[in-house]
């Protein structure tokens, strides 16, 4: 018998990998924007929090997710960006988790 006050019905947010394409738990993820460097240009940037505003992307924290999502150029078409943007910002943030 499963007491329904203690099991859990809320539905743990799924987000998809734009470097490797698998459905993971949200949580699991670095959220990436659209945003600025530390020189000012456009560029995407890393979003730890997940509380910057516009439309956002999902990566794993992972260098090869990032490699592949660098060769497929997803961070463009996920952003839904006319051109590439630069994404040291990302590397530089992976880098630092390392």
């Amino acid at each position: 018998m499963v007491d329904s006050l203690t099991e859990s019905t809320t539905p743990v947010p799924m987000r998809t990998c734009v470097g490797c394409r698998t459905r993971t738990i949200k949580s699991e993820l670095l959220r990436v924007v659209a945003g600025s460097d530390a020189r000012g240009q456009p560029a995407v940037c890393p979003d730890p929090r997940g509380t910057a505003p516009g439309r956002g992307a999902h990566l794993h924290p992972t260098s090869e997710c990032y490699d592949l999502a660098v060769r497929r150029r997803a961070f463009s078409r996920a952003l839904r960006l006319r051109e590439g943007l630069p994404s040291e910002p990302v590397r530089d943030h992976l880098d630092s988790l390392a």
